[in-house]
């Protein structure tokens, strides 16, 4: 197999070719996401949540009907400084495999957050400056959206205050330190300076956190944050953040046109669904709409925390102080707290509504994965792609390969396109662990997973 002129190993699209608009897959679904909710049941407006996002940002939460969104000037402006990403042909793996499988896959890394997350970060940043807000806040777990965060706050000049899942505050000290060269304030969650941190470490001193808990202790600091010039801002999960990620589909979309190529299967690994949502989200629209109803979606996820493939479709609180409104979606139940040895990021206990609503329905498959046959596949690809992935990444890519082992056995040359969201260079703490045989898979047992089932909230009359 070579590559020829149609097939370069790696397609960038021109400055010219980066969209213009995102997308808003909500508005060719055929059965819209449930919407957001208070904890009494009624359904959240825009004044109910007002105090904790930026005003556009909850226009765009909100709306499941508008196709498109116009993305501002100034943030077109800095997508130009590190976009359009590559569409990359995998032929070194391709080769490995012995496979009649043609795999693609979009990088998201070729910036200083080395993630997609950047995609999403410089529009939240941009629509708090421009309402004037002063101070933002957020979560981040192993570090790739705090450090966009702080990217895109340092660039409009936003005081940022972030919350680390304290077992990845001590596993990726690098990750902590590019937040504060970027000038944010790093602080291990759960801590001791809000007060549902205190209330959680009463509970349980050693506690190593979860994604859950640093959003409840980021949005009580967004709130008290004098003149009301505070906000929250959210780096996965909700319908804003899965629209800003629609960049990366659409980018791939115009890149694999261009080659006369449409995949056959679409591959992204899920943490809280947003880089999965917006990869997925054109091709998607194709079979909604039947234009190719044949069209496969995977989402994979970690076994260790498995919402999508164990979970609960319910309303759930999106943070474990209880103090958000509730999303329905796939939840493992919001006092879920994932196992400290899990290495392979992913680690929020519910799933974006987009991506919850699309599985429920029947339009996306979910996998489990095991963190050691991750890392594995990471490595392998490494060595014949020449990146190191990041370890949300290498889901996609374990999974990507079985499918393209399946084609080499049933001789079918079916495109696979996966989401290569990030790189793992601040993971190597995980990646020394596993090279030295010290790294273990957990799976949670049904009785692990019905405690956390036992958070999930009732609502008279709906649930």
């Amino acid at each position: 197999m070579t590559a020829s002129k149609h097939d370069p190993y790696r397609l960038y699209l021109t400055e010219d070719q980066i969209p213009k608009a995102w997308y808003n897959l909500r508005a060719d679904m055929p059965e819209k996401p449930e919407p957001m909710r208070l904890p009494n049941g009624a359904v959240a407006t825009k004044p109910d949540i007002a105090p904790v996002f930026a005003d556009a940002l909850i226009d765009q939460e909100l709306d499941d009907d508008t196709p498109y969104f116009d993305i501002p000037e100034p943030v077109l402006e800095m997508y130009k400084v590190y976009r359009p990403s590559p569409l990359c042909r995998a032929y070194n793996l391709e080769r490995a495999l012995d496979t009649p499988a043609k795999i693609f896959y979009k990088f998201e890394g070729n910036n200083t957050s080395g993630s997609h997350k950047l995609n999403s970060a410089i529009a939240q940043a941009y629509y708090a400056y421009a309402q004037g807000i002063t101070n933002i806040t957020t979560e981040t777990g192993a570090g790739q959206w705090g450090t966009a965060l702080a990217e895109a706050a340092a660039h409009y000049g936003l005081d940022l205050d972030i919350f680390m899942v304290k077992c990845s505050y001590e596993q990726k000290p690098f990750r902590r330190n590019i937040m504060e060269t970027f000038d944010a304030r790093v602080t291990p969650s759960p801590s001791d300076t809000t007060e549902v941190g205190r209330r959680i470490l009463a509970q349980d001193p050693g506690s190593s956190g979860s994604l859950g808990t640093a959003i409840s202790e980021a949005v009580e600091r967004a709130l008290h944050v004098p003149e009301n010039r505070g906000r929250y801002q959210l780096g996965s999960v909700l319908n804003q953040v899965v629209l800003h990620q629609s960049i990366i589909g659409l980018e791939s979309y115009e890149a694999l046109r261009e080659l006369g190529e449409y995949p056959d299967v679409v591959i992204g690994c899920a943490g809280g669904g947003s880089n999965l949502g917006g990869l997925i989200a054109p091709f998607m629209r194709d079979k909604l709409t039947g234009a190719r109803p044949a069209t496969r979606f995977i989402a994979v996820e970690p076994a260790s925390c498995p919402s999508l493939t164990r979970g609960r479709y319910a309303y759930d609180f999106a943070d474990t102080g209880q103090t958000c409104p509730l999303c329905k979606m796939y939840t493992l139940g919001n006092g879920f707290i994932p196992n400290p040895d899990h290495a392979g990021g992913l680690r929020y206990h519910g799933m974006s509504p987009i991506v919850s609503k699309l599985k429920h329905d029947g339009y996306l498959d979910a996998v489990a994965v095991r963190q050691t046959d991750v890392f594995a596949a990471a490595e392998r690809f490494a060595k014949l792609e020449t990146i190191l992935p990041a370890p949300e990444s290498a889901h996609a890519i374990l999974v990507a390969m079985r499918e393209a082992e399946r084609c080499r056995e049933t001789g079918e040359a079916k495109t696979i396109l996966f989401g290569l969201t990030g790189t793992g260079y601040f993971d190597m703490v995980a990646y020394d662990k596993f090279n030295r045989g010290e790294l273990e898979d957990h799976i949670p047992t049904d009785e692990e997973l019905e405690r956390g089932f036992a958070t999930i909230p009732s609502i008279p009359g709906i649930q």
